[in-house]
């Protein structure tokens, strides 16, 4: 591989950016396209499909052959809330490989005897995303039912195009909170990307339950995130 295209690679990869590592089989060229690059014609099709699956594969396009080496984040749940849905997440999380985080500025709910081997923040959501940015790889469950902690970061959950953005509340708490997000400056289709009331809908009672009924409908939305856009690209090809 080409030094340059390396440590171009690296960076995206640090930077929790996809990107794909194109090499021409003919003649051994690299490049690295960061996703949303525009590539025309039908090798851009093959490109933005493998962004939206994450496979690598070979492209045949106009009688030449090229590999597509995808690398795509790893998906990262950030939950905002350390209350008994978070205990429960948090190993099931772990065990479907995804890393979680959990942001609670209330010291007494937010502490490492509560969550052993989590990334934990005792500070208000926005201080912290604002320092670590969430991104299209992200899922964000907010479970707190407290406006002042979770309202911030919904705006920056849908601001940043997380693939999943969920919010513990009956219909009638998230009437209310949609009424506040738009006050801050959402527009409908924004809000209207939020899963609430949160979950699959499993009749989940316990924090357990709920919890496994989260991390479902986080799993659903990663996994058809790329299905339903490649069905798109099929359907308008």
């Amino acid at each position: 591989m080409d030094p340059y295209c390396l440590k171009k690679l690296n960076e995206e990869r640090r930077a929790r950016r996809a990107a794909v590592l194109l090499t021409d089989l003919g003649d051994g060229r690299d490049r690295v396209i960061k996703e949303g690059d525009p590539v025309a014609g039908l090798l851009g099709d093959a490109i933005r499909q493998a962004f939206l699956s994450g496979k690598s594969a070979v492209a045949e396009v106009e009688g030449h052959s090229f590999f597509l080496n995808v690398h795509v984040p790893p998906p990262r749940l950030v939950v905002i809330g350390a209350v008994h849905i978070s205990q429960a997440l948090a190993p099931i999380a772990r065990i479907a490989g995804y890393d979680m985080e959990i942001i609670d500025p209330r010291t007494a709910f937010a502490t490492p005897e509560r969550f052993p081997d989590v990334k934990l923040y005792a500070e208000w959501p926005q201080d912290v995303l604002d320092a670590h940015p969430l991104d299209p790889y992200t899922a964000v469950a907010v479970v707190t039912h407290d406006p002042k902690i979770d309202d911030q970061a919904l705006v920056r959950a849908l601001k940043a195009g997380c693939f999943y953005v969920g919010a513990l509340g009956s219909r009638k708490t998230h009437a209310k909170r949609v009424e506040r997000l738009k006050a801050l400056g959402l527009s409908d289709d924004q809000v209207g990307l939020i899963h609430s009331p949160i979950g699959l809908d499993i009749g989940a009672a316990s924090p357990a339950e709920i919890a496994v009924a989260v991390l479902g409908e986080v799993i659903k939305a990663f996994r058809a995130r790329g299905l339903q856009a490649i069905r798109q690209l099929e359907k308008t090809a």
